[in-house]
């Protein structure tokens, strides 16, 4: 407990100093932004390999909306913000080169606010604005991208403490060992940037503080594993020994009441709960939450939600419909409804529902998806081909709308334009030889349109680019 106080003393002692007003976040970086971000594209290759993002449209908008509201109170962000959520059940987040910000589900399942949530990635984007980890792989540019972004994957993503550390090779600037722990300098300063930004966001400090003794629990009761997050995130104790203090000493850095964030911050987490974590678990949470209120609407959504996981769409159907009787405006609740009577065979209330979501909220992804996929179904080929083509023109990438353009195509006997959406599914899943087949297909079948075959020779051509630098990894 004597090194506990010392600590706390010198944290009470640098919070009576003041908060810089203009942190001087570039001046001592030393990799370009573009070198920067030449690094984040491939560390991103990297990872994408090594680990599993969940890509739910509900969870991944809102967790961007948050970061984008953190970002934002910077005059001039320094990269494209970018926020991602790791399908794994440890406390876990980091920000890698370019304004990448990863957060795991296991830890964003144990918050219980926003302020929590908006306190972790607001400390992960003070990283990035203080070019951090610029800083630590200056020294080792020599050893060329590629290796350096799979050296960065592998110190983020393994477990044990000394790969997040430190990894030496005599590869990496003459023998030199690239440190990816954050110094407590730069845990502190992370600290003090992130309660700046967090503050003109209107949230206070103390969803940082909570979190961070989350984790300290987590190490020091019923867990036999360090969480991730200690590995690279050093000095817990002395980090909130200093923002508890500093929010005592500071009250006016305490934000503001959020009410209506956290209501959008409940059912996010329901959703992520029922359908991203252990699902005998996610049912007892609802059981026990209906157990107290059997008229509550998170309670029935998160039933609702875990029994379409297992496969009982009846019972999903139910409970969603006892949801939606609670909050019968709730555009999430009706769209998950929608997909259930899809599941089920429903088409024409799928299509019912569905366009219910569209009229209140048109740029629901995954409501405009299933609404293209039910009108299939029905036989309604030309709005199922509106509805798909409005989708490609509008950022849908995690959805694969080139697939069913095709299966739409194929059906109106347009084989053509069919083939030629295929090919484009396949190369962006990197099947190539499919995709190769179903674009040569399209070549052929497009020999009276020269404009079609160009598009289609251009693309074949980035499809060789690809196969071959794939080859080289």
């Amino acid at each position: 407990m004597g090194l506990l106080r010392v600590a706390m003393l010198a944290f009470i002692l640098m919070a009576l100093s003041p908060l810089p007003a203009h942190p001087s976040l570039l001046s001592h970086a030393s990799l370009t932004t573009a070198e920067e971000e030449d690094l984040g594209e491939e560390f991103m290759r990297h990872l994408k390999r090594r680990c599993t993002l969940i890509k739910d449209p509900s969870i991944v908008d809102y967790v961007n909306k948050i970061g984008q509201e953190i970002v934002r109170q910077h005059p001039s962000p320094p990269f494209v913000f970018r926020f991602y959520i790791v399908h794994e059940d440890v406390y876990n987040a980091f920000a890698s080169p370019a304004g990448h910000v990863f957060i795991y589900s296991g830890l964003l399942a144990a918050m219980e606010t926003e302020e929590e949530l908006a306190g972790i990635l607001a400390h992960e984007v003070a990283h990035v604005f203080c070019r951090h980890i610029s800083e630590r792989i200056e020294q080792s540019k020599k050893i060329g991208l590629m290796t350096l972004a799979g050296v960065l994957t592998g110190a983020f993503l393994g477990g044990s403490p000394e790969v997040a550390g430190a990894i030496t090779s005599s590869s990496i600037a003459a023998g030199q060992a690239l440190s990816l722990k954050y110094s407590r300098e730069d845990e502190r300063e992370a600290d003090q940037v992130g309660l700046k930004y967090l503050s003109k966001a209107e949230y206070s400090g103390e969803g940082l503080l909570s979190m961070l003794q989350k984790i300290r629990a987590k190490h020091w009761f019923g867990s036999d594993q360090i969480p991730s997050y200690v590995t690279t995130h050093p000095a817990i104790e002395e980090r909130i020994a200093y923002l508890d203090t500093w929010m005592q000493t500071h009250p006016e850095w305490k934000g503001h009441e959020r009410p209506k964030g956290q209501r959008a911050f409940r059912k996010v987490q329901t959703r992520l709960v029922a359908l991203y974590t252990d699902a005998a678990a996610a049912r007892r949470t609802f059981s026990a939450q209906l157990g107290k209120d059997s008229e509550d609407a998170l309670g029935h959504y998160g039933m609702g939600l875990v029994y379409g996981r297992e496969g009982e769409r009846k019972k999903a159907a139910e409970n969603l419909k006892q949801a939606l009787q609670v909050r019968p405006l709730d555009g999430d609740i009706l769209r998950d409804l929608g997909k259930i009577y899809f599941q089920m065979g429903d088409y024409d209330n799928a299509v019912k529902a569905l366009l219910g979501v569209l009229a209140s909220n048109a740029s629901d992804r995954e409501a405009r998806f299933f609404l293209g996929r039910s009108q299939i179904e029905t036989g309604d080929l030309d709005r199922a081909l509106e509805t798909f083509k409005d989708m490609a023109g509008n950022n849908a990438d995690d959805f694969p709308v080139d697939y069913y353009l095709g299966e739409t195509y194929g059906k109106m006997g347009n084989e053509a334009e069919a083939h030629f959406r295929l090919g484009l599914h396949y190369k962006k899943k990197e099947d190539f030889k499919n995709a190769v087949f179903h674009l040569r297909r399209a070549l052929t079948l497009s020999a009276k349109d020269p404009a079609r075959q160009k598009v289609i020779k251009e693309a074949l051509k980035g499809l060789r680019e690809l196969s071959v630098q794939r080859q080289s990894d």
